[in-house]
């Protein structure tokens, strides 16, 4: 019964390796007949369970294996969206500023608040206006408006009014623009001080 049983085990193995091991020469296939026969059973048995329990690890690490790809796919795509909404970010940033009569002029989307330093009509001061971007000049009719400075925050605008005050400009004050476009101070207070 046991010599039937290893028989069986050896033809069993010997096709099991004539299979994988299709590609094999006749020198490596008498080489491995001749340890298979010096196997007993019982480690031969012990081989081909080890071999169907490692089988069957490698299905689960290839299924492991497969959900890591499919995460850092997800990943990579997650990555490209935010460097798209960097770039759309930098170039919105970028054409915040546009250039007019050779005057560099800032008009950011949103609340931006300027200091004006003074309202003239015969005083004719854009070609320093021309020289720096800091410093803005609008025109309304036959009246040129000097505005320093290009802040986010009122309270930042604030402080430098009062610094520009305390230098000898006594008429400095506040002005706010939305989207570019000069606009009444309170139109724009309540969102901030509430």
């Amino acid at each position: 019964m046991k010599n039937l049983i290893f028989a069986l085990c050896l033809i069993f193995g010997l096709s099991i390796a004539y299979n994988s091991n299709a590609q094999m020469s006749k020198k490596e296939k008498k080489e491995w007949k001749k340890k298979l026969k010096k196997t007993p059973v019982e480690e031969f048995k012990a081989m081909i369970e080890e071999n169907k329990s490692m089988k069957g690890k490698v299905g689960s690490l290839e299924g492991q294996v497969s959900s890591l790809q499919s995460r850092i796919a997800d990943k990579d795509s997650e990555v490209s969206r935010m460097k798209e909404d960097l770039e759309a970010a930098r170039a919105e940033a970028a054409s915040s500023v546009t250039v007019e009569s050779g005057n560099e002029t800032r008009t950011a989307h949103g609340v931006v608040f300027k200091v004006q330093i003074g309202a003239y009509k015969e005083k004719d001061m854009s070609k320093y206006a021309d020289n720096d971007g800091g410093f803005g000049l609008e025109e309304s009719g036959d009246v040129q408006k000097y505005t320093i400075g290009h802040f986010r925050d009122y309270w930042e605008a604030d402080t430098f009014k009062k610094y520009i005050r305390k230098m000898g400009v006594k008429d400095a004050w506040i002005v706010p623009y939305k989207d570019g476009v000069r606009v009444p101070i309170k139109d724009v207070l309540e969102g901030i001080i509430n």
